[in-house]
């Protein structure tokens, strides 16, 4: 399977995209090459991406990718600029724009950036730096503009912001510099042919024709390390990790938390899950878990005070172990508040996790427990969140649908029928 990543470069209707065997995705953003879709043999073509008004692909989640048997071809735009940072570690290059970053001739984002439409369609609204310098050497060599001419205009167009470098914006600055011919020259060329001077576009397509092609030109890369991640990529493959379980798309991460907050025996299922980490860990002999804290602490510690293992939510084995005790209800419950979620997300502007109160949270948690406050913090350590902070941080996700369920329920009570003599 092919998985191109475009937007605003190439239209969904190109004939290329509707291969067989061509999967296309919207601009690539911070998440989306963890896809379950994308595996092992798949190739991704990176051409578009979104990082301005949402975080941007990192280059950690291209290396992962690539780790588990991705092939990652990179052009036009973000795939040009990624390519050219990752070629050492096996990402291919293809086109002019690439080129150009590879030896240095151009650098940062805003030589590919462009203006999108919010509408979900895609469509750019501004000029990239890229084309402007190709339709200004083009201009050079048909004799329009001189290399003095085409370099004060470079200058004068890079100065604009490049949300605001739109067709009426390049007339404008060619207008002041008093290069009306090439205003008019440009706009004869582009009225006979609309991707007259895109060289995004034909970079874009080249790479898309080497994907089909099926024989990418093998890459000198480095040999990558053993590992590629980071406590900051475990955390992102965490958040993205998704599966379908009764119908319903969920976030694993969403259904740990709530089996830690709610499910009264979590602090067994934490403790089974300590035994496993403890006879199968990833480096070294396995040990039983008494035995292991026992060379630590001397045996005085519970052993969730002691250890606290990085949680992999891709791997299947320790999912099954932590959602053992999980329901269908709780599943349900899961989405309900997911849901509850996403609309204050919409509905109430700046909203976000962090902004829940500290205090509201730990009160719930104490409530849901049933503990006194000077066991928050062991019981917090029991369920597999550390400490009651980190509990407090984790649970807010929650808060807008616990919010919501009091609120029907309040409702419920005042609106019942009384009976009355």
């Amino acid at each position: 399977m092919i998985h191109v990543f475009v937007g605003p470069t190439l239209p969904r209707s190109e004939p290329q995209l509707a291969a067989p065997g061509v999967w296309v995705w919207p601009p690539a953003g911070h998440g989306d090459l963890f896809e379950t879709a994308i595996r092992g043999g798949d190739t991704v073509v990176l051409i578009d991406g979104v990082y301005h008004q949402a975080p941007a692909l990192r280059h950690k989640e291209i290396l992962a990718a690539m780790g588990r048997g991705v092939q990652v071809i990179g052009a036009a735009s973000i795939g040009a600029l990624r390519a050219a940072e990752l070629a050492p570690f096996g990402m291919l290059g293809v086109g002019t724009i690439y080129t150009a970053y590879a030896r240095g001739e151009i650098d940062g984002d805003d030589e590919v950036a462009v203006g999108q439409t919010p509408d979900g369609e895609w469509d750019a609204l501004t000029w990239p730096m890229v084309n402007l310098r190709h339709v200004l050497e083009l201009a050079r060599s048909a004799g329009v503009l001189d290399g003095e001419r085409a370099a004060g205009l470079l200058v004068a167009l890079r100065a604009v912001y490049y949300p605001q470098r739109t067709t009426a914006a390049v007339r404008a600055v060619c207008r002041r510099q008093g290069e009306t011919e090439f205003a008019g020259w440009l706009a004869e060329r582009r009225e006979q042919d609309r991707h007259f001077g895109d060289l995004k576009r034909a970079d874009a397509l080249a790479a898309v024709h080497v994907a089909l092609d099926g024989r990418a030109p093998q890459v000198d890369a480095q040999t990558p390390p053993a590992v590629w991640e980071t406590s900051y990529f475990r955390r992102w493959s965490n958040a993205f990790a998704r599966d379908r379980v009764d119908g319903l798309e969920l976030s694993t991460e969403d259904r740990l938390v709530y089996q830690q907050v709610f499910d009264p025996a979590f602090r067994e299922t934490w403790a089974a899950y300590l035994e496993h980490r403890s006879l199968h860990p990833a480096n070294g002999p396995g040990l039983p878990l008494a035995e292991r804290l026992a060379q630590v602490t001397g045996g005085d510690l519970p052993a969730d005070r002691v250890f606290h293992p990085a949680i992999d939510l891709r791997d299947e084995a320790t999912v099954a172990l932590l959602l053992a005790g999980e329901t269908e209800q709780d599943r349900q419950a899961v989405a309900r508040y997911a849901t509850a979620l996403a609309r204050a997300r919409r509905s109430l502007p700046g909203f976000s996790t962090a902004a829940v109160r500290d205090d509201l949270t730990r009160r719930l948690l104490l409530q849901v427990w049933q503990c006194p406050e000077q066991h928050f913090d062991a019981e917090a350590s029991a369920r597999g969140l550390a400490c009651g902070a980190r509990a407090v941080e984790a649970a807010k996700r929650l808060m807008p649908g616990l919010l919501d369920e009091e609120m029907t329920e309040t409702t419920e009570r005042t609106e019942a029928p009384r009976g009355g003599r």
